[in-house]
């Protein structure tokens, strides 16, 4: 589907509701084993094996902290080699300008320091926050989402998606509710 056609969609997705955590996570190997790729499940606690049943793979938040420790780590003990070798080099008590054991500690503080911005920062990119609107608030029945409900929301924009065959293949799978999602 074009990029163009998506945006013209006369709705966001479907929105189907099941039982239970252990309804949703069958619910949702389901739908992957189908063939939707554009799909999101929103639950009110966390539900052990949805995001392997969604196909969420991939976490790049280990990557994103291991450059962030590097960054701070390379960057102290840089700051510290051109400030004590380049710029005020002292001859204290005949030990080497570039003394790289006294360096460890503020190298290694700013390693965990910028690991964990980098962490947070990241966190809030690859999770899309903020985030104050969803289309999904549009649909009365999500309010449960942040009580008693279990959701998965498979897009329009999905290359599978057909609104008619998706809303009785939502329903053959055990939706007890499905819904339309404007935007």
């Amino acid at each position: 589907m074009s990029a163009d056609a998506q945006t013209h969609l006369p709705y966001y997705g479907l929105l189907a509701e099941f039982e239970s955590a252990e309804a949703v996570v069958r619910g949702a190997e389901k739908i992957y084993a189908d063939g939707y790729r554009k799909i999101d499940g929103f639950s009110p606690i966390p539900v052990e094996g949805l995001d392997e049943a969604l196909g969420l793979h991939k976490n790049r938040m280990p990557l994103i902290v291991l450059i962030g420790g590097i960054v701070g780590g390379v960057g102290g003990f840089a700051m510290e080699e051109i400030a004590n070798v380049f710029q005020f080099p002292l001859d204290i008590g005949g030990r080497p300008f570039n003394s790289w054991p006294a360096f460890i500690p503020i190298a290694y503080e700013l390693t965990i320091l910028f690991a964990a911005i980098f962490g947070v920062v990241g966190m809030f990119i690859l999770n899309g926050f903020p985030m104050p609107y969803h289309p999904c608030f549009n649909v009365p029945r999500f309010e449960a989402a942040s009580r008693d409900g279990f959701f998965i929301c498979i897009e329009a924009a999905d290359e599978k998606f057909d609104l008619e065959k998706t809303k009785s293949f939502l329903r053959s799978i055990g939706a007890k509710g499905v819904f339309e999602v404007q935007p």
